[in-house]
């Protein structure tokens, strides 16, 4: 067939342009599909950890707003707790908009063909290739193919990638152009929303803040939330641009595997469903498919499997440990802050889980053990 790709991507988050630059970089021909144009808006905190680099060949710091020092936990914006993050594996504020754009300049610079403002209509399964027909009805093949459209992914479920029925975690993201008080510390605030929490992170010219509701289908009242948030960081109540902004959040495992196909990023469920950590987790996966769809192509029949029982082990089995502790702590928040936050290992290991070097499972029993005995 004319023009049949090795693999296509859909999607240029950043699990979707990771996975392309990979593939490329190992001499792939990528077609990547991006239905905006880039660089794009993308409400996200922005939040990831330093030890992402490692991933990639070429330095990620020119789209690094601001590195993290320490993290603030707070209860009714009172009660501090402070944990200095480890020096070695800081934690970086990025702004989507730019990580995004350079991880898909990267993939073109590698070789891969980068088409934005292309809308995928539908994608189809023709013998032994994918067909994507585009919204203006060009239609693409190629032997593998990459989902990555995000929280509202419309490919993921029919193809049978993922979970049947995701869980999402309400959220509102807000992005605030002023004068940063402490550029190096992150904020996380427990009591001011009942199942879950706000955040607040520091990045060049602003605050990227959020306010999140991880347990029900209720969403937290976002207004009346950050009328108490934003002034206890100097801005005026009603501050900001705001943006719904659901997350598709982690909830068993699940095949991230078709034939043929993977699933990455948000569109995968990655997203950590007690701490909202998502851009870790885009990004592993895209190395990783690219990774398992170079082998596929190279005539290894197991490897997609392989991708999903290497998600599984290097992140999903801590993400169920994950949601036990988010089950327990978000319904009984305030015991949680005061045994899960205020005990004097607590806030260290936080930090440590957001900057990569440990997992919920390092800590998850000892902590759930703790809540249920103290939330009866």
């Amino acid at each position: 067939m004319r023009d049949l790709a090795d693999v296509i991507v859909v999607g240029s988050g950043a699990a979707g342009a990771s996975a392309a630059f990979h593939l490329a970089a190992r001499g792939r021909s990528v077609t990547l599909l991006e239905r905006q144009n880039l660089p794009r808006p993308k409400p996200c905190g922005g939040g990831m950890a330093a030890s992402v680099q490692r991933w990639f060949p070429f330095d990620l710091s020119p789209v690094v707003d601001q590195v993290i020092e320490q993290v603030r936990f707070t209860w009714d914006l009172h009660d501090p707790v402070t944990a200095v993050l480890p020096g070695d594996s800081p934690f970086w504020i990025v702004r989507r908009s730019k990580l995004d754009a350079y991880l898909a300049e990267q993939a073109s610079a590698a070789g891969a063909r980068v088409l934005t403002g292309e809308a995928v209509e539908r994608i189809e399964r023709d013998g032994d290739h994918w067909r994507v027909v585009l919204a203006g009805g060009q239609s693409l093949a190629s032997r593998g193919l990459v989902v990555a459209d995000g929280s509202g992914s419309r490919f993921a479920q029919p193809l049978g990638l993922g979970p049947a029925r995701p869980r999402y975690a309400s959220a509102v993201a807000v992005e605030v152009e002023a004068e940063v008080r402490e550029p190096a510390t992150a904020r996380f605030e427990f009591g001011l929303v009942q199942h879950g929490f706000c955040w607040a992170f520091p990045r060049q010219g602003g605050y990227s803040i959020g306010v999140g509701t991880f347990i029900g289908r209720n969403p937290a009242n976002s207004d009346a939330v950050l009328a108490q948030l934003l002034p206890s960081l100097g801005l005026a109540a009603d501050a900001g641009e705001r943006f719904s902004s659901p997350l598709r959040v982690w909830n068993g495992h699940h095949p991230l595997h078709c034939p043929g196909a993977v699933v990455v990023g948000d569109a995968a469920s990655l997203c950590d469903p007690f701490l909202a950590e998502g851009l870790r987790p885009a990004l592993l996966s895209g190395v990783r498919a690219a990774e398992a769809l170079d082998h596929w192509l190279g005539g290894d029949r197991s490897a997609l499997a392989g991708y999903s029982a290497t998600m599984r082990r290097q992140w999903g089995d801590s993400m169920a440990w994950g949601r036990r502790i988010a089950q327990v702590f978000y319904r009984v928040p305030k015991v949680g802050y005061q045994l899960g936050i205020k005990r004097p290992t607590a806030p260290q290991r936080i930090a440590q889980i957001l900057s990569g070097e440990l997992g919920y499972g390092d800590i998850a029993q000892r902590v759930i053990r703790r809540l249920l005995f103290q939330g009866q």
